[in-house]
């Protein structure tokens, strides 16, 4: 297996040959970490940018069910747009409402005191691009699933999973913060799992059979 080093934007990202490409993703599902977790994934940043999909919206717990969060893009000309070049808006102040909302759906949860100060810090980030911004979080997840080891890696071919909803899975449920109200809803963002599992995210994460 091929392995090297490639700068975006003064960075290092790991290629490897022979991988899997998933797409970025804001607070992706919990899924697509047993995906990545798991297999040698590269996240592509040439792929056009989606309307409606998890490069740019997660769904959390709340009070009420599921609860969609979506970042603001800044309108283009263009109909397509490469994902590494798609800006981010700030006409609205969403950062403030999207922490407001975790806020509220799981700071009665064991272990949100625990991350919270991180998280906070990276969502509040004034990023312009939006792969930029969720490589930020991507990596902060990593962090949290103490797997800050694994470099995030850059596209090459062969098993495309860019289209792929990462939802096909039916995971052994875990405790949730509103389960007696609404029952257990699989495949939420994976904030869902870190701050009701904890330090054991990982080892659910491992159970999952991709």
């Amino acid at each position: 297996m091929q392995k090297e080093l490639k700068k975006l934007d003064g960075e290092d990202y790991l290629v490897v040959s022979n991988n899997i490409i998933i797409p970025i993703a804001y607070f992706a599902p919990i899924e697509y970490y047993a995906i990545f977790l798991k297999y040698n994934c590269k996240i592509d940043c040439t792929e056009y940018f989606k309307k409606q999909s998890i490069r740019n919206r997660c769904e959390i717990y709340s009070s009420n069910g599921i609860l969609k969060l979506t970042i603001p893009k800044k309108r283009k000309e263009s109909s397509k747009t490469v994902i590494s070049k798609l800006k981010i808006s700030y006409e609205e102040d969403w950062q403030k409402k999207h922490w407001k909302s975790l806020e509220a759906c799981y700071n009665s949860s064991p272990f949100f005191d625990f991350y919270k100060d991180d998280l906070y810090k990276v969502l509040h980030t004034k990023e312009n691009y939006l792969f930029k911004y969720n490589l930020a979080i991507h990596n902060i997840i990593l962090k949290f699933l103490n797997n800050n080891n694994i470099k995030t890696k850059i596209k090459s071919n062969i098993y495309d999973l860019r289209e792929y909803n990462f939802k096909k899975q039916k995971p052994i449920e875990y405790p949730q913060v509103f389960m007696e109200k609404h029952g257990f809803i699989a495949n939420l963002s994976i904030i869902d799992l870190i701050f009701n599992l904890g330090p054991e995210s990982i080892q659910y994460l491992e159970q999952i059979n991709i």
